[in-house]
């Protein structure tokens, strides 16, 4: 299917535009930054539907998106990067798993597809985000492990943790509307 820079263009303005409403739409918001919410899950979409390239780009957009909606105020630049667009751009690893994905949907596989594309994408993706935020914990925020009493590794690892769980509820969703999303984007001579 040949997919046109403006429809791509349009794809990743939609994208971004529904992650910052889910984000607004939060279950929680944590004290020193993040939330938990579906935001992430257009960026899985778009990612796995339009490859790795695509999802990065994405991501990282919706990164300073993110900053400009609900600011956190970096302590340094690195920290701003490493919290706001690398966070979100590692999230369009999902992409990675795109031909796979796309492959096995031709072939009409969808439960093989959930478990060799979509789950490993999003775990991926969701990996990447995590790790960047483990890292600016680690380097910028361990004062703040040092006054509950942990080692700021252990900190950083559970403070950062709901990463992990909002891409759990986003793979859920994902795993939903993606299988709907193929069926309308296919070509028209593979419509049954």
């Amino acid at each position: 299917m040949q997919v046109t820079r403006v429809r791509i263009a349009a794809e990743v303005g939609l994208s971004l535009a529904l992650a910052a409403v889910l984000h607004l739409i939060a279950v929680w918001q944590l004290p020193q930054g993040g939330s938990y919410s579906l935001a992430m899950t257009p960026l899985f979409v778009l990612a796995i539907l339009r490859g790795a390239r695509i999802g990065l780009t994405a991501g990282a957009l919706y990164g300073l998106v993110d900053f400009l909606i609900k600011p956190y105020p970096p302590l340094h630049p690195a920290q701003w990067i490493l919290d706001y667009p690398l966070a979100y751009a590692l999230v369009g690893l999902a992409g990675l798993f795109s031909s796979r994905w796309l492959r096995l949907s031709s072939e009409s596989h969808p439960v093989t597809a959930l478990w060799s594309a979509i789950i490993p994408g999003i775990a991926l993706g969701a990996l990447g985000r995590y790790v960047s935020h483990v890292l600016s914990g680690l380097v910028f925020f361990s004062s703040y492990a040092v006054e509950a009493g942990q080692a700021p590794l252990i900190y950083s690892l559970g403070y950062n943790a709901f990463v992990l769980v909002s891409a759990a509820a986003c793979a859920v969703v994902a795993s939903a509307v993606l299988p709907q999303l193929y069926r309308l984007l296919r070509p028209s001579g593979d419509r049954a």
